[in-house]
């Protein structure tokens, strides 16, 4: 698995399985989306690839929204999928999750990353 920007995924999304993973504001204001390029799906898992992909999908937009139930679920279905590559950030998600759900956030918590 290799990690990149978004903006470099063009092209790439035609050959291979690109997740969008965490979105990063950057000191001078820009904001960059890391994606991991998942190049070795194992044969087990090929037929599966759309709804793992929409399953993923959904965990980082369920993030975003605070939905940490969703998360939890989502977590234990994809975890071990992708031949285990994304299983680090799972358990990060999962980590962060845990913390969050104990906190009163406000409306103006983000997703985002500030490397600031």
């Amino acid at each position: 698995m290799n990690i990149i920007f978004k903006d470099n995924a063009k092209g790439i999304q035609e050959k291979y399985t690109v997740l969008d993973l965490d979105t990063f504001l950057m000191p001078d204001g820009s904001v960059y989306t890391a994606c991991c390029v998942v190049e070795n799906i194992p044969i087990t898992e090929l037929s599966q690839t759309t709804s793992l992909k929409e399953l993923h999908s959904n965990l980082i937009e369920n993030y975003a929204k605070k939905n940490w139930s969703y998360c939890e679920q989502a977590i234990e279905h994809l975890m071990g999928k992708w031949g285990g590559e994304v299983d680090s950030f799972y358990e990060d998600i999962r980590s962060r999750v845990n913390r969050l759900k104990t906190l009163t956030l406000d409306d103006s918590w983000t997703p985002v990353i500030s490397k600031t």
